[in-house]
């Protein structure tokens, strides 16, 4: 009679759980064509773009009524019974539905006060721009954070940056103004593109024949390194698409201390790598819909630390062109949100970056208007580098000896793209 029960009783258990499976699938399939058919376009780097592009009221409205619906239909459902892969798309919707219905909000209030035109002038010079600014922070980063912490960790990440750069200065033995004078001589500049290109070639060798020091082995699609024609780009030192990596040289030298972190952060073990294994992740059609930058840039920022253990960074002014990039990457953070958010003028973002960065004046306005046009764009590489490399402090505390940094790169890589507060979830979760 107890055997029957037992058997009962787990078939019952099976059975419930079966169900609910399969209503949460005709739930996510529900979300998924519903989404589809609505037409959200993806987010725009610059914000005047994005608010152009807000739908008439009623289209509004439609958008409001279908996430409300979603919310109220998912509230019904349990996670529980669910598989992994059921109940990340479970979060994944629940976390959509929550930042459209923000977006949505905002839309309705500038829908019925837009003005006449939109000023160009950054965030902060727009109708309800400080609200705005904190939507648009949470959805770059992927993360639910406020811009005073991120204004904190900015000022945070300034120091520690500006620690390595006085350790490398130190090291040469040159007082500060003979060390920033020498920065600027022939010896680190590189005037023929033929040879520019074969600095990048030998970056390549050497780090894929480091890789394993501290991945584990995937497939990867070839890489070229081509000389970029595109004039548009030519503010950065180079840029990936497509299985390409371009390096920017318009008729001027190139700088040799930006070829190893430049070729690690766009190539290898960064963009061209993680797009490759992104590329062969089974993903669901909840996940299909949705690329999240916050983890994206951060991830190229973050493999730029590991330029050591990949045999790059031969020489300390190598590793210092890391950390002249990402000085001005960490500035971006706070002035980001001085412009943006606390109403800070040219004037004083400029002043801010004098004090924080040496040799760079000649970037500073680009910079500046950079952050005005994509307001909280740049924070990504900063946040998503820190968050990384947070994880990974707490499981080497959490695993010790046991710890392995091939694994845990894996935990990242092998989510895909995700919101960054799920992939922190996923990667502390116990194996």
């Amino acid at each position: 009679m107890k055997l029957k029960l037992i058997y009962l009783y787990v078939s019952l258990f099976c059975l419930t759980g079966f169900k609910a499976s399969e209503t949460f699938d005709q739930f996510a399939d529900k979300f998924v064509k519903g989404y589809a058919a609505l037409k959200i376009p993806q987010m725009e780097l610059s914000y005047v773009t994005a608010l152009k592009q807000i739908k008439p009221a009623d289209e509004i409205q439609k958008q409001i009524t279908f996430f409300e619906t979603i919310k109220a239909e998912q509230k019904k459902l349990s996670a529980e019974g669910l598989s992994k892969s059921q109940k990340q798309d479970y979060e994944l919707i629940a976390y959509e539905t929550s930042m459209n219905l923000e977006r949505l909000s905002l839309e309705k209030q500038w829908d019925a006060n837009k003005p006449k035109e939109i000023s160009a002038g950054g965030l902060y010079t727009i109708p309800n721009g400080k609200a705005w600014y904190k939507y648009f922070l949470k959805r770059w980063l992927s993360a639910n954070v406020t811009p005073d912490e991120i204004y904190q960790f900015g000022l945070t990440e300034i120091k520690r940056v500006q620690g390595h750069i006085e350790a490398i200065r130190s090291q040469s033995g040159l007082s500060e103004d003979g060390f920033y004078k020498h920065l600027n001589d022939k010896e680190f500049f590189i005037n023929d593109p033929k040879d520019v290109l074969k600095y990048f070639e030998q970056t390549r060798a050497v780090i894929y024949k480091n890789m394993g020091n501290v991945f584990n082995k995937h497939k990867i699609q070839p890489l070229k390194i081509e000389q970029s024609t595109n004039e548009a780009m030519a503010q950065a030192p180079g840029y990936y698409d497509n299985n390409v990596f371009y390096y920017n040289q318009f008729n001027k030298p190139y700088n040799k201390r930006q070829v190893d972190w430049l070729f690690i952060h766009e190539a290898v073990p960064g963009h061209h790598y993680k797009s490759s294994i992104n590329a062969a992740i089974k993903q669901s059609k909840v996940q299909q819909l949705f690329y999240y930058l916050g983890l994206e840039e951060g991830w190229g920022a973050y493999v730029e630390e590991l330029g050591k253990d990949l045999g790059a960074y031969k020489t300390r002014y190598d590793e210092l062109g890391k950390w002249e990039w990402d000085i001005v990457r960490s500035v971006r953070v706070p002035m980001d949100i001085g412009l943006n958010y606390y109403g800070w003028t040219d004037e004083q973002a400029l002043s801010f970056w004098k004090k924080n960065i040496k040799n760079q004046d000649d970037i500073a306005m680009r910079e500046i208007a950079r952050v005005k046009r994509w307001p909280a764009q740049c924070i990504t590489y900063k946040y998503g580098a820190g968050q990384i490399m947070e994880w990974k402090q707490i499981l080497q505390k959490k695993e010790g000896t046991k710890f392995n940094i091939r694994n845990f790169h894996d935990r990242i890589l092998n989510l895909g793209s995700l919101p960054v507060f799920m992939v922190k979830e996923r990667v502390l979760e116990a194996e």
